[in-house]
C-alpha cells in the first residue's frame, strides 16, 4: 500500500485527468451550439437549406432586411439583367415602405420573411420567437397579397422554437452559401467574393436594408450586384427564385 507521499501524485494526476475531461465536454458542448445555432447546414433547429441542385448550373440571390427606400434603385439593376430575386423582408420595414414591397412582388421577385423587428432569436422564448415570425408573415401577406414559403433568421441565428414557428406558419428555412458582407466591405470586394464563390446551386445573400433602419446607404450592395451580375451570367449561370432552385418540380 503507498504511503501518503505516493497517492498525493496520483490524487493529483486524477484530479487534472477529470477537470481536462470536463473541459473538453464543455468546449465540444459550446461548439456544437454554436453549429446548431449557425451553421449553415445545421437542422438542429428547424429543416435548413443553404445550397440548391449542385448539377445545374444556376443560382439563387436573395437579399435581407428590406424593403427600404433604396430597393427601387436595386430592382432597376434586376430588371436590367433580367434577373429574380429573393427578397426576405421584416415586417416592420414592410409596414414603413409598403408600396415598395409590392413593387417588388409586382416585378416577380420571390419573397420570404425575415422576422418582423430583426432581431437576434437566440435566447429567446419559443413564444417571442413566433410572435416575430407570425407579425411578419402576417404583414407581408395583406400589404403584398403574397404569403412567404421561405424564412430566414436575422443573422442566420436560430434557437428552440424556430421549427415549430416554421411548421406552424407554413414556413421552410433556408440559410446561404455566400454571404456577401455588404453592409461593411467596399463593393469591389463584395463582388469579386461573388464571382469566385458562386458555384452551381449556389444561394447567394445580400442586403437590401440594414435592420429596420429607415433610407438604409445600400449603395455598395448595387454596384456589387451590378458589377458581378454580367461576370456570373457570361459564365453560364442562370438565376432563378428560391422556389425554383430548391423546388424545381413544385
Amino acid at each position: 500500500m503507498p504511503g501518503a507521499a505516493g497517492l498525493a501524485p496520483t490524487i493529483m494526476y486524477n484530479m487534472d485527468s477529470g477537470l481536462l475531461g470536463v473541459a473538453t465536454g464543455v468546449a465540444a458542448a459550446v461548439g456544437f451550439m454554436g453549429y446548431a445555432v449557425r451553421g449553415r447546414s445545421s437542422s438542429v433547429f428547424g429543416e435548413s437549406f443553404y445550397h440548391g441542385d449542385r448539377r445545374r448550373p444556376v443560382l439563387a440571390l436573395t437579399f435581407d432586411d428590406g424593403p427600404s427606400e433604396s430597393t427601387p434603385k436595386l430592382l432597376e439593376t434586376l430588371d436590367k439583367y433580367h434577373v429574380p430575386a429573393t427578397f426576405f423582408m421584416c415586417g416592420e420595414n414592410v409596414r414603413r415602405c409598403p408600396d415598395v414591397a409590392r413593387e417588388v412582388a409586382a416585378r416577380g421577385h420571390e419573397l420570404g420573411n425575415h422576422t418582423d423587428s430583426h432581431p437576434r432569436l437566440d435566447f429567446k422564448s419559443p413564444r417571442y420567437i413566433y410572435r416575430e415570425m407570425a407579425d411578419a408573415q402576417t404583414t407581408i401577406q395583406e400589404i403584398t397579397g403574397v404569403a412567404p414559403r421561405w424564412f430566414r433568421a436575422p443573422y442566420g441565428v436560430r434557437w428552440f422554437g424556430v421549427a415549430q414557428a416554421q411548421q406552424a406558419l407554413g414556413l421552410r428555412g433556408v440559410m446561404w452559401t455566400v454571404i456577401g458582407r455588404d453592409w461593411k466591405w467596399p463593393s469591389e470586394r463584395v463582388s469579386g467574393l461573388l464571382v469566385n464563390s458562386a458555384t452551381n446551386g449556389s444561394i447567394l445573400c445580400l442586403h437590401d436594408g440594414r435592420g429596420v433602419r429607415s433610407s438604409p446607404d445600400i449603395d455598395t450592395t448595387i454596384q456589387a450586384v451590378e458589377s458581378a451580375l454580367p461576370v456570373l451570367q457570361e459564365r453560364g449561370f442562370q438565376f432563378l427564385t428560391l422556389s425554383q432552385i430548391l423546388c424545381p418540380t413544385n
